[in-house]
């Protein structure tokens, strides 16, 4: 499977935006993906989920509304749309692969993910 390469994080300010890429060296082709994140003295949790072709999605409570997460197959890459943040959505953002999307309904359970990027770092400032 495809190494993973996010990017995209920076310090912002409360209300603005962001867009975080996972980039994977080959193809994402039948691979659900997932956005997780992990601020400080907290434990990783997940964020927004996506099906191989784009077609369903899921998301955490604290994030709808103000998150997204669509794909581009075509570049093998997932992102990860975030509006309105705060200063809670502070954290380190990883991507996760799911190869043959086996863990759907079980999303949430980061401990079941085989592939990890190295993470990207979003700061949301009051």
């Amino acid at each position: 499977q495809a190494p993973l390469l996010e990017s995209g994080g920076d310090s912002v300010q409360a209300g603005g935006s962001l867009r975080l890429s996972c980039a994977a060296s080959g193809t994402l082709s039948g691979t659900c993906m997932a956005w997780f994140r992990q601020g400080p003295g907290k434990e990783r949790e997940g964020v927004a989920s996506i099906s191989p072709a784009g077609v369903r999605t899921q998301y955490t409570d604290s994030v709808k509304g103000r998150f997204t997460i669509p794909r581009d197959n075509a570049k093998n890459t997932v992102y990860l749309q975030m509006k309105r943040l705060k200063p809670e959505d502070s954290g380190m953002y990883y991507c996760a692969a799911d190869l043959g999307c086996t863990i759907w309904t079980r999303w949430l359970q980061d401990a079941l993910y085989k592939k990890w990027g190295q993470g990207t770092q979003v700061t949301v400032s009051s």
